[in-house]
């Protein structure tokens, strides 16, 4: 067996964290997943990184021993890029593995990380690309007329999508024994439908189903194991479901629009028998 919890959209709430770490501490998951959008927007979220998650996790550490878990961790659009210094920090502190853009291993699996979402609304795009091409959703902003905490070329903004960074992400490998841990989920699913019912944009009614074209195509044609998604916390409330399924993929989103804590627990060995708990 190989346990483990994922967790997404914390928006650094304290007392979410707080109960993650007190299940991580009473139930030793072999790993812990955080699917971005972790921290909050009313403080400096570097300074939320040092002063708490770091701390936190230290002491977790110190109390769990070997039986720390591996913690593997993105960012999401509301975090922005600044804090991603202080993650690597952590990372060379073997507190975590921030896997964004990167591969990682846990047993005999094999662990990517993606955080970039499809052209939102909102004006903050440092973790926003375009999906399969320069289209972008009325009401939308394109990601190179939005703001951005660190510099990036025009040419990227312009050119970069989902669909090319996922091909150069996985190569040609195997995704058989593959997480995929992403911020969006992927499109015309049970985890990316949002409340737009009867809405729109000038005249154009607004499609309710809000994920990424691109990561549904990767997910369909490459079929890894597990997929792990937030991002669109009404999802679960709309559809009432909080998985799903592309082919022989498990997809579970831990994204909740609720006070509580979205807990999702799985065993990699058994990922289709998921559970997820709101814990008070």
């Amino acid at each position: 067996m190989i346990p483990c919890l994922f967790a997404s959209d914390l928006h650094g709430r304290v007392e979410r964290y707080e109960r993650l770490f007190h299940t991580m501490a009473s139930e030793h998951p072999r790993a812990v997943f955080l699917g971005g959008d972790l921290l909050p927007s009313f403080a400096p979220a570097a300074d939320f990184v040092d002063d708490f998650l770091k701390t936190e996790l230290e002491q977790l550490r110190s109390q769990l021993g070997k039986r720390y878990p591996d913690v593997f961790v993105i960012l999401g659009n509301d975090d922005g890029k600044t804090p991603e210094s202080a993650l690597l920090e952590m990372a060379d502190r073997g507190l975590c593995a921030y896997v964004h853009g990167h591969r990682a291993t846990l047993g005999p699996f094999t662990v990517f990380g993606y955080a970039y979402i499809p052209p939102t609304p909102f004006l903050l795009k440092d973790w926003e690309r375009y999906d399969v091409s320069r289209y972008v959703d009325p009401g939308s902003i394109p990601p190179e007329e939005g703001r951005h905490s660190v510099p990036v070329s025009k040419r990227e903004l312009r050119n970069g999508t989902i669909a090319t960074d996922l091909a150069h992400l996985v190569g040609d490998e195997d995704l058989a024994n593959a997480v995929m841990l992403f911020h969006a989920p992927p499109y015309q699913t049970k985890l990316d439908r949002a409340a737009l019912d009867g809405r729109s944009i000038d005249h154009v009614p607004l499609d309710v189903h809000v994920g990424s074209i691109a990561i549904r195509r990767f997910i369909e044609a490459r079929q890894p194991l597990l997929t792990l998604h937030g991002h669109v916390h009404e999802a679960a409330r709309l559809t009432g479901c909080w998985k799903d399924t592309l082919g022989r993929t498990v997809l579970l989103s831990a994204a909740h629009d609720g006070p509580e804590l979205a807990l999702v627990r799985f065993d990699l060995e058994r990922p289709d028998q998921a559970t997820r708990d709101l814990v008070r």
